[in-house]
């Protein structure tokens, strides 16, 4: 077996070329590990909203809240169902209104902002979310809570400042809330009735969240309002919602890292190829005296591939570690779910990592494969003599 040493003299032996091979290895990591941090980020922020014992009711058919409208007085009848909680004699539920505005962005475009109208227990159903700067707004007024994600981010989402959800109907901001990240800091949050009134929604809300009293009450719950027509809604538990909800952002994420990560890696790959063939045609005389001393052809293309390997490793974990630094960066975009804005900050996770440590690998042996077969072939005579 060829010393590692010799090996690793080598590389520091080639410092320009070395460092531009390993920081082309390095930027395929980091755009790959970066976006999936990104990826991984929305699935995250939607599961710090989820409760296994709540479930979300919709009009039969919609796919979303947004799509969903049914009459506010059906979620007294749902709250009759069999398995919902109960806290001082009362049924936990909350019947929630979701509307779309749009607002200007920072960038010259527009967005879409979901509006949800809540009773005054919608804070107190979600225990997760706490105000974080200002005050709650009081039941009955114009007073609303912008989420933390997007607080400032438009014109009107700051504290003390006015947003008109429609012409001559502002909505004046007194707080700031936070739910641990979910996707309801990227919402704003008005009273039920206000939201009704501005948007001639009378009576009518787009889905009610249900208690329950344990998570395998969902089965006669749901049943119940099923077999109960004159509803015409149907249950889902927020665990299967929530996932719904980001899966589509989620997924053109990651297929856009794959994609990206590809693309750069081709010329990663040929990066490393160009410069290990440099690296055997510099040491003909060197890889023929190592077969002169007898080391076999294997023990040539084992050392060659692991100088490339190596080579790619350092790249990888330059790359992993300046993704990993960037893990507080926080984006938003529209949810292809929802289609309103969704904020979410990149999460690193050991698999990530140690994903993108192993691409980095793989372009390292694919890099080297080839000049390290080239040095196989070398004659050692021939190579001593100098020819």
């Amino acid at each position: 077996m060829i010393p590692f040493a010799y090996n690793i003299r080598s590389l520091l032996a080639r410092r320009l070329t070395t460092i531009a091979a390993a920081l082309g290895m390095g930027l395929v990591v980091f755009v790959f590990a970066i976006v999936m941090m990104l990826s991984n980020g929305v699935r995250q922020a939607t599961r710090r909203s989820i409760d296994p014992n709540t479930a979300i009711v919709l009009r039969t058919g919609a796919g979303t809240e947004v799509e969903s409208t049914f009459e506010a007085g059906s979620v007294a009848k749902i709250a009759a169902a069999p398995g919902v909680a109960r806290e001082g004699g009362r049924p936990v539920v909350v019947g929630e209104l979701i509307v779309l505005i749009v607002l200007d962005n920072p960038s010259g475009g527009a967005t879409n902002v979901q509006i949800r109208g809540v009773p005054d227990n919608a804070l107190a159903f979600r225990p997760k979310a706490r105000i974080v700067s200002g005050r709650a707004p009081r039941p009955g007024t114009d007073e609303a809570i912008v989420g933390s994600a997007i607080r400032g981010r438009f014109q009107g989402l700051e504290i003390g400042q006015r947003l008109e959800l429609q012409k001559n109907r502002p909505i004046e901001i007194v707080g700031v809330f936070d739910d641990g990240g979910s996707p309801y800091a990227s919402e704003v949050w008005a009273d039920v009735d206000l939201v009704r009134r501005t948007f001639g929604q009378s009576r009518i809300v787009s889905s009610a969240r249900v208690r329950l009293t344990s998570s395998d009450a969902f089965t006669a719950f749901s049943r119940a309002l099923d077999n109960n027509h004159e509803l015409g809604v149907a249950a889902y538990r927020e665990t299967e919602y929530s996932e719904r909800q980001t899966q589509g952002t989620a997924t053109f994420l990651t297929v856009l890292g794959f994609l990206i990560a590809v693309m750069v890696s081709l010329g990663a790959v040929i990066g490393a190829m160009i410069t290990m063939h440099a690296v055997v045609a510099d040491r003909t005389r060197e890889i023929g005296t190592l077969m002169a001393l007898g080391f076999t052809r294997p023990q040539v293309l084992a050392a060659f591939l692991f100088e490339s390997v190596t080579l790619a490793l350092a790249g990888g974990v330059v790359g992993a570690a300046a993704a990993l630094a960037l893990s507080n960066l926080r984006i938003s975009m529209l949810n292809t779910f929802t289609w309103a804005e969704l904020s979410f900050a990149a999460e690193p996770s050991l698999g990530i990592v140690l994903t993108a440590i192993t691409i980095a690998a793989v372009m390292g042996i694919l890099g080297g494969l080839l000049p390290a077969l080239r040095a196989t072939r070398i004659d050692p005579a021939r190579a001593m003599r100098g020819g």
